[in-house]
């Protein structure tokens, strides 16, 4: 696994998103109204909806195609509907804000 520094919160808005590329993959970050940030994969399990374009409600991201909603702490998928995304550990440092993936 490796750890990156990737920007600073401020950079991200609150219930906003940024995208950053890691090897092949799009990953999300997701900054909750609480000022928490949380990382899955940009890709709806269901039809690889760009889920960074989607609406976050509490810790939830619904998915802009279809409308499923994603548990951005688990990657799961809320029922009736059924899947997983990667999720990856974020930290923010809470003295200079500065935001850290470990992929």
């Amino acid at each position: 696994m490796t750890k990156m520094h990737i920007g600073n919160v401020a950079d991200i808005d609150r219930k906003g998103s940024r995208t950053l590329k890691v090897n092949d993959m799009e990953i999300a970050l997701f900054r909750l109204s609480d000022g928490e940030v949380l990382a899955v994969e940009n890709k709806c399990p269901h039809k690889g909806g760009t889920l960074s374009e989607g609406m976050v409600c509490g810790s939830k991201v619904h998915c802009p195609l279809h409308d499923w909603r994603i548990d951005l702490h688990t990657g799961k998928v809320e029922d009736p509907d059924t899947g997983c995304v990667p999720t990856f550990e974020v930290e923010v440092d809470p003295a200079t804000g500065a935001v850290y993936l470990t992929v």
